[in-house]
């Protein structure tokens, strides 16, 4: 009994000594890991650099619509549709394509007012908006456009607001990427020249880029007679690309 007794607890301690062995190779190699990758971290020169190109749009998008309130749901449907039917006759006309023209928005709901004697909200009529998006991509004729179509849905013109864009800005980026990249390596050269030694290669790089559109709103809640063009200008905009890179350092 003894016998059976003493081999179950050095069975036992055999156990727990593997266990705590494998743990301290564990912990061991985990730190090492962790070491190495604190060390990695630390190696290097991390710097960034900052290319920017100034652009003119190319392209204005115009958000517009038109918006009617009647008594009844189907007489305000029926204004609306009209409105813009003359609208999009007005986009098209002045060299708008079709396919350039999505609806954004469309929306029917009650109009209500407080009624004292009941005490409650009573339904007084039906307003209909529907918006959509136009791209010009002739932007010298923005203002134009405004025009032909303020004055083509009246009273019922919505205007919401324009913005100015570039169709296709790649050729761009890639100018100021290069511009990023030589921004970022001579200040990675002067900080190795700094420090006593030489640049070496990249090791890693990221990048973000930043494309603010130039705005500029009009809101229109009504066709203004006017014999003078509303003046639009887009004027310029930045186009801005950061990267981050890691040098390695020579000595």
């Amino acid at each position: 009994m003894k016998k059976q007794w003493l081999l179950l607890i050095s069975l036992v301690l055999v156990i727990a000594v593997v266990g705590l062995a494998g743990c301290n190779s564990g912990n061991s190699a985990l730190g090492e890991i962790e070491g190495l990758n604190i060390s990695n971290q630390q190696e290097g020169i991390w710097v960034s650099g900052e290319g920017k190109v100034t652009v003119t749009p190319d392209v204005a998008t115009l958000s517009l619509g038109v918006e009617a309130q009647a008594e009844s749901v189907t007489l305000a449907q029926s204004q609306a549709a009209e409105a813009m039917d003359e609208v999009m006759a007005a986009l098209t006309g002045n060299g708008v394509a079709e396919k350039d023209i999505q609806t954004q928005y469309y929306s029917i709901y009650p109009v209500t007012r407080w009624d004292e004697d009941s005490r409650e909200e009573v339904i007084v009529g039906y307003r209909v908006t529907n918006t959509v998006r136009a791209k010009i991509r002739e932007v010298d004729k923005a203002g134009t456009i405004i025009d032909a179509v303020a004055s083509a849905g009246g009273d019922f013109t919505r205007i919401n607001g324009i913005y100015f864009s570039v169709d296709d800005p790649s050729v761009y980026y890639e100018t100021a990427r290069e511009e990023a990249m030589a921004d970022a390596r001579a200040k990675a050269e002067q900080l190795a020249e700094l420090a006593g030694g030489r640049l070496g290669k990249a090791t890693y790089i990221s990048e973000s880029s930043s494309t603010p559109p130039s705005v500029y709103r009009q809101d229109v809640y009504a066709a203004a007679e006017s014999a003078v063009e509303t003046p639009i200008s887009p004027g310029e905009m930045e186009i801005t690309l950061t990267v981050q890179v890691v040098y390695s350092i020579l000595y």
